[in-house]
């Protein structure tokens, strides 16, 4: 005899139990037990802000030129700074000196390249006028080419159109039959079904006389 109907008193029992034991998933547990804290260059409270970043470079930029300039006040150091401006206005002057020599020369070359120029622009003229003629002597041949091409192409559907009885509408009749008027054509073709009338007698209708006729005559 089975016993699954009978009742269990096991959970009853374990709640009267004082060691209870608590299974937690390792999914319930805690990730995260540590605080996070911002890091160098993540806009931490401890960074500059623009303002003060741009104080900052200022006052640094400040004390370097009161550093350069420092010392320009002393005679030797004024006298060295005039020979150097001095050297600098020289070399440039030379410079500009051999610039302009530079600049006639290269005339007396442009003037002589002008007329080389001025043949070599006539050939590219008189090329690009042949390049021009070819192409429109092309594109003729092509126009033709291809208005040949379209009336060969209509005379062929035309042809076509008038040896087709189906595509010459015009031409186009339905030939009579060899027996439309024969005598005898519709004579087997018996008109079985009589027209239907209404008569007001059950003894006179169409119905009671066909009964008849068949089960009694």
């Amino acid at each position: 005899m089975t016993t699954a109907a009978r009742p269990t008193f096991d959970p009853a029992k374990g709640k009267s139990e004082n060691e209870l034991t608590y299974l937690t998933s390792a999914k319930d547990l805690p990730s995260h037990t540590k605080l996070k804290t911002r890091k160098p260059g993540q806009g931490g409270d401890d960074e500059f802000t623009a303002e003060e970043l741009r104080q900052e470079l200022e006052a640094a930029e400040r004390r370097h030129f009161a550093a350069k300039t420092a010392g320009d006040g002393s005679p030797q150091h004024t006298a060295k700074r005039l020979d150097e401006e001095k050297a600098r206005y020289i070399e440039m002057a030379q410079r500009l000196d051999a610039e302009s020599d530079t600049s006639s020369v290269s005339d007396d070359s442009a003037e002589s390249n002008s007329d080389n120029s001025e043949s070599e622009s006539e050939d590219e003229t008189a090329m690009l006028m042949r390049e021009l003629e070819k192409i429109k002597r092309e594109r003729a041949e092509e126009k033709a080419r291809d208005e040949q091409e379209s009336l060969e192409r209509r005379l062929l559907d035309d042809s076509s159109q008038g040896g087709n009885p189906l595509l010459a509408q015009h031409d186009f009749l339905v030939k009579r039959r060899w027996d439309d008027d024969v005598v005898f054509k519709n004579q087997a073709r018996g008109d079985s079904k009589p027209k239907k009338r209404f008569v007001n007698d059950m003894l006179r209708s169409d119905f009671h006389n066909k009964f008849m006729r068949k089960y009694i005559q």
